[in-house]
């Protein structure tokens, strides 16, 4: 997944997420999971200040300027993938260096509390958030015990190769609390989690060098640390524009979202029959995408391809798409038109449905090159339009036609079988044999189970620097297909795999 796509429906998700909060009375399971966590962190925070050796003697003056610094700091929200980034690096640093290094990760931990303490304030409701909020310093522990145990606290560029080793063990210890806690509290799975952290990691990489300018400047000078505000202000700035440009992309998305389903009610108004028969497609086009893997723009392109692969017939006279007997030669270019005719009003509409215009340009493509408008053949056509294709077919032949029955389970999959390589993609037949073995369980079974239902009214829990967003059901929002649309146009008009 691309950690920083705006047209990415994954990272939408992610960015919608990351802007929620707890709610005031979340699951047990994910409460007690961020105690565990702040408790974890204290007793190694504070078993690293009595252990450790301290280098450089305490000063109170300059503890109270670091932690107003370092306040102030965690107050820059700069959004990143699905969480938020604070430049902390740039206070963080030089702390390690200014002050007794074994008391920096509770400095670190009392600087995220003071952050947060006018939401304690004003809704004591927050207060279930205190716990997640210590835990999210475990970033400090790595680099405080490694330079700690160095015996380096005196700053000195010829210690580069410690600094390096400082900041591997920040992210070490960061990655072991982080993937920990959203797993036990939420059971996201590692693989999802490690792509978000590293955008956290870059920012983090890249402030780093800019700690340690002002960390040589402030050793010997602490008033000096108050040199990271100054980019710290530049960074606030910045944060201010990418948040916005982030909320235009969700709305944006949203509209997207809206007119896929305004045009699919126009569609199932205008044929009632056409309407029932395609969420069926839908769904099962949806499952066969997860089935095969697909990413998650590819999944969203499959949605609404499915759902608008038929909306060119709008343009079709009734006469013509309700018609008893058979087509004379005039009426069948009109239907072979209805694809061209689908691709150019979703084009008229632009952007991720002009991509999904391409895609319903060819959902009457074959896999041997035989079908229309543009005759391509095999990988040629987009898979979104194979998957589409061989799932419409599989609808039309299980549902009751007026002119004949539904073909079973067993029968359409035989038939779809029989124009494998022909008509359609042998990875999708076998995919969608897959999903109807009794082993698998239906695909409506699959499509209505916990995992993929009420995946959009998840809260979030608190995310800071260091957290992408420990999302109830986000596992379905990153890893799984989006939630179906209530409708997707589709015709067809035999009783074969073979489609119009």
């Amino acid at each position: 997944m691309d950690i920083d796509s705006y047209s990415s429906p994954d990272a939408e998700a992610l960015i919608a997420l990351g802007g929620e909060r707890l709610a005031a009375r979340g699951p047990r399971r994910e409460i007690a999971t961020h105690v565990l966590g702040a408790t974890v962190f204290l007793a190694a925070a504070t078993a690293i200040a009595v252990l450790a050796p301290w280098q450089r003697p305490f000063s109170l003056w300059t503890t109270l300027l670091v932690l107003g610094v370092w306040t102030a700091i965690e107050r820059v929200k700069f959004p990143v993938a699905g969480g938020w980034s604070a430049p902390t690096m740039l206070v963080f640093v030089p702390a390690l260096f200014v002050l007794p290094t074994p008391i920096v990760p509770l400095l670190a931990a009392a600087a995220l509390l003071l952050r947060h303490t006018p939401e304690f304030l004003h809704r004591r409701s927050e207060l279930l958030k205190l716990p997640a909020s210590i835990a999210d310093a475990s970033y400090s522990l790595g680099p405080a015990l490694v330079i700690s145990l160095a015996g380096v606290d005196g700053f000195a560029w010829s210690h580069w190769p410690i600094y390096v080793a400082a900041l591997l063990a920040q992210f070490l210890a960061d990655i072991a609390m982080t993937v920990s806690r959203c797993w036990l509290a939420e059971g996201i799975n590692p693989r999802v989690q490690l792509p978000l952290l590293s955008w956290i990691y870059l920012v983090d990489a890249t402030l780093a060098p800019l700690g340690l300018l002002v960390a040589a400047a402030a050793v010997h000078r602490p008033g000096l640390i108050l040199l990271a505000l100054s980019p710290m202000a530049m960074l606030w700035l910045f944060a201010r524009e990418r948040k916005q440009r982030m909320d235009e992309t969700l709305a944006l998305s949203t509209a997207y979202r809206g007119t896929a389903l305004l045009l699919g009610d126009i569609v199932e108004a205008d044929d009632h029959y056409t309407g029932l028969h395609s969420r069926d497609v839908v769904d099962l086009s949806i499952a066969v995408a997860r089935e095969l893997r697909l990413g998650g723009a590819q999944r969203r392109d499959v949605e609404f391809a499915a759902l608008l692969h038929d909306v060119g017939k709008i343009r079709i006279p009734k006469e013509i798409i309700n018609k008893t007997g058979p087509l004379n030669d005039a009426e069948w270019d009109l239907i072979r038109r209805h694809t061209i005719d689908g691709e150019q009003m979703l084009q008229m509409v632009g952007g991720a449905l002009a991509d999904v215009g391409r895609i319903v340009r060819a959902t009457h493509e074959r896999y041997d090159g035989r079908g229309y408008p543009d005759g391509l053949m095999g990988e040629d056509v987009p898979i979104e339009a194979r998957i589409i294709s061989a799932c419409d077919a599989y609808s039309a032949m299980t549902t009751d036609r007026a002119y004949r029955e539904a073909m079973t389970s067993a029968q359409a999959l035989a038939e779809l079988h029989r124009c494998v390589g022909t008509q359609f993609d042998p990875d999708v037949v076998t995919a969608i044999e897959h999903l109807m073995t009794p082993a698998h369980g239906s695909w409506l079974e699959v499509l209505a189970s916990p995992a993929s239902t009420g995946r959009r009214a998840a809260r979030t829990a608190p995310v800071e620097r260091r957290q992408p967003p420990a999302v109830e059901g986000i596992r379905a929002s990153i890893s799984e297909p989006p939630q179906p649309l209530r409708t997707a146009p589709s015709e067809m008009v035999s009783g074969s795999a073979v489609a119009i």
